[in-house]
């Protein structure tokens, strides 16, 4: 009997792999290219003002810390199989290599004087980088060796089991989460003699305080602790009955609307606001959607609607002279989505026969003209031109007046619970289907009886009845209205968010606007770099999650079958016609 002969190893698969020694020198250049890059432009001068744990800890420091930390435990994970003392020796030496670019950097520049062509190299940044000696060379000595333990440190983070791993890394997580928000924190926390006992054990008028950032790791860490067992406990993997399942799907609704419904109120009016905020992209998210993530109908003009929403309600309600009528707020918002969807249908007329990036470039001209006759001089006598229509009167509900943030927030959330509903059902519809055919290709699509004309029609004025929604509340939330709020960049902004969360997702647009509208303005303090922030986590998001952050499960079937290179001509249609030519009595969803 002849021995079976061993598996012949996958081509390519170390056809390329490095040295272990030559990986470590490599991810020390890489990260000591970042530090430079972050000093150079001025991020790690600008973050090392604010304190992460007062007269301890700045969040510049954090950041070469993490540099650091994460050359060592990028070695490590690279070198698994190595001895743990070469582990140790590479990860020391990416971690000397990376704090070594920093010096070479205060070195090159007390030598050339790159101040006169980085603006940053200031001496404030190489008294950081140098730990305030008087001493230059002690200062950088101490950075190259702190750079090396921390990489080692990293390293045996990165070797130790999960049971240890996980709860350091979430104690740190929290410490820095409570420290930078640590302003906002404290604004949330002024409500009441128990949580003001609270936010000072914790807090300092500077900052978090090392007692408090000591408590905050504790509790954090603790927390990962009791949630791991309590994830791992016997009959916890255990298949769900159809009846828990359903249990434990309500609850989870139950405590995210308790959440959403009672985080506003005892945070008080800034969050009330970016809430809001949120709120108003999640409306024009779902309506772009039904565009592009339904129709494949890539509309960069979208903001169109949104202004003409928000002028509707303006000319409806408005104490001014521009104003058309003295209707409620109640009376104006119902016509409002109706001008916005005459102004959709009539928008998508001119392009009914454009495909692809042209479409793109065609309806975003559509936009830039109604955002031009806005702001012209023929239109000033109706639209009050550059000036805006002020004096919008705030909503009412019997005596009371929606007049703070957190009450417009409610207004808002009522109002996209509404519009979910409504996208919900057209998407599961036989309508929502048609779309995804017509997206999938029109041309079968037409072959098979849909009419292009109707569909494509359809979704531009629904996709605009959202948008004109988020306008009528848009304009009553600033008591005014100007062209200048009616950039391009607000549909680029709503077509960016329904990228990251999923396209053709309802929970994705959600959670994209809760990543890409609610987290750059609580980082607004930090003025233009948050967006470098945004960039960065853009193009990570494209890299790492390119379905999205919560797909549809079609979009995740497409993007598995082409990473792994299925012909999508043989792989099953996302969308079956069959279901789309039958009667309406099958449909399910109808």
């Amino acid at each position: 009997m002849t021995a079976a002969a061993p598996a012949a190893p996958h081509p390519g698969k170390h056809k390329h792999a490095r040295p272990p020694l030559q990986r470590a020198v490599l991810t020390g250049v890489v990260l000591g290219v970042v530090s430079i890059y972050l000093a150079a432009v001025g991020i790690l001068l600008m973050i090392h003002g604010r304190a992460v744990i007062v007269d301890i800890l700045t969040l510049g420091q954090e950041a070469l810390l993490a540099i650091a930390l994460g050359a060592g435990a990028f070695v490590a994970r690279s070198e698994r199989a190595m001895p743990p003392l070469q582990v140790i020796l590479h990860s020391a030496l990416a971690g000397l290599i990376a704090a070594g670019c920093l010096v070479g950097l205060v070195l090159a520049t007390d030598a050339l004087d790159l101040r006169s062509i980085f603006i940053a190299m200031s001496p404030q940044l190489i008294n950081m980088l140098t730990f305030d000696f008087d001493e230059q060379w002690m200062g950088l000595l101490i950075l190259l060796g702190s750079g090396a333990a921390l990489s080692v440190l990293g390293a045996l983070l990165s070797m130790a089991p999960k049971a240890v791993q996980k709860p350091v890394l979430v104690g740190l997580a929290a410490v820095t989460f409570f420290g930078v928000f640590q302003e906002l924190i404290q604004i949330m926390m002024q409500f009441g003699d128990f949580i003001g006992a609270i936010r000072e054990t914790l807090y300092t008028w500077e900052g978090l305080s090392l007692e408090g950032a000591a408590i905050i790791f504790v509790i954090a860490a603790a927390c990962s602790v009791i949630w791991t067992k309590f994830r791992s406990r016997p009959g916890a993997a255990a298949t769900p009955t159809p009846q828990q399942a359903r249990t434990a799907k309500i609850a989870k609704i139950v405590i995210a609307v308790l959440l959403v419904v009672l985080f506003p109120v005892v945070a008080g009016s800034y969050i009330g606001q970016v809430l809001m905020l949120v709120g108003l992209y999640i409306l024009m998210g779902m309506g772009l959607n039904l565009e592009v993530g339904l129709a494949g109908l890539l509309d960069l003009g979208f903001v169109a609607f949104f202004a003409v929403g928000a002028y509707t309600t303006a000319l409806l309600t408005a104490d001014s002279p521009h104003a058309l009528a003295a209707l409620s707020y109640w009376e104006a918002m119902p016509l409002a989505v109706c001008a916005s969807v005459i102004v959709g249908i009539l928008f998508g007329i001119p392009v009914l026969g454009v495909r692809g990036d042209y479409l793109a470039v065609a309806t975003m001209g559509l936009g830039e003209i109604v955002r031009v006759i806005v702001q012209s001089d023929w239109a000033a006598p109706l639209l009050a031109g550059a000036q805006g229509i002020l004096q919008i009167p705030k909503p009412f509900i019997g005596s009371l007046e929606l007049s703070d943030p957190v009450e417009l927030f409610f207004l808002t959330l009522a109002c996209a619970a509404v519009a979910a509903y409504f996208a919900w059902r057209l998407e599961t519809s036989r309508l929502g289907r048609a779309w995804m055919a017509v997206r999938d290709d029109e041309d079968v699509a037409q072959a098979l009886g849909i009419n292009l004309v109707k569909v494509k029609l359809l979704a531009y004025g629904l996709g605009a009845a959202f948008a004109g929604l988020a306008g009528s509340i848009f304009a009553v939330m600033l008591t005014s209205v100007y062209p200048s709020s009616f950039q391009l960049l607000v549909s680029i902004n709503v077509l960016a968010l329904i990228i990251v969360g999923g396209m053709g997702s309802l929970p994705g647009v959600i959670v994209g606007s809760l990543a890409l509208v609610g987290l750059p303005e609580l980082l607004r303090e930090f003025g233009e770099y948050r967006y470098l922030f945004y960039g960065v986590a853009l193009v990570l998001m494209m890299r790492i999650r390119p379905e999205g952050l919560w797909p549809s499960a079609t979009r995740r079937r497409e993007l598995r079958a082409a990473a792994e290179g299925v012909d999508p001509e043989i792989e099953p249609a996302t969308t079956s016609l069959d279901e789309i030519a039958a009667p309406d009595a099958q449909q399910p969803g109808q």
